[in-house]
């Protein structure tokens, strides 16, 4: 089965890559001190320190080899190509909600990106699927789990 093809932004990317580096730098480096403190009180079989080191142990090397496969697998949106005339993702597109006439803006990211609270919606995301290769001006209609949400897109940017 191929692997799926992960969308970053260059921020995106960046983090991923720095993340990467502090796993296989400090914090491989400071479990690896818990095993060696852990292993230095004796008798294994009934240490709760060295079940949990190495448990952080598996979750970093896995948190590793995860992080390391998206980044072979990444395509990087460059933003010189993300186009101001049609939604796609690296787009910051202001919305109107034409039930409540509030206005709101969204970036169009990757899911591995995805961040409501940085405004940061996935491509794979309803609001974010429904948006992709729409235009300014347009209105686009978004069914969620409440009903249909209602969108006029005022704004298409960078």
């Amino acid at each position: 089965m191929a692997e799926k093809e992960v969308i970053l932004t260059y921020e995106g990317l960046k983090k991923l890559e720095d993340e990467l580096e502090q796993l296989r730098g400090p914090k491989r480096m400071a479990v690896k001190e818990r095993i060696k403190a852990a292993l230095s009180h004796g008798d294994i079989t009934e240490n709760s320190e060295y079940d949990e080191a190495k448990n952080e142990q598996a979750y970093i090397e896995g948190k590793i080899a995860q992080i390391e496969a998206m980044l072979k697998n990444a395509r990087v949106i460059d933003e010189d190509d993300v186009s101001t005339e049609k939604v796609s993702i690296g787009s910051k597109v202001r919305l109107r909600d034409l039930d409540t006439k509030e206005e709101s803006e969204f970036t169009i990211v990757g899911s591995t990106e995805a961040n409501p609270a940085e405004s940061k919606i996935s491509n794979e995301s309803p609001i974010g699927n429904a948006l992709i290769g729409r235009k300014k001006g347009e209105t686009v209609e978004v069914a969620v789990p409440d009903g249909i949400l209602r969108f006029k897109i005022l704004k298409i940017g960078k």
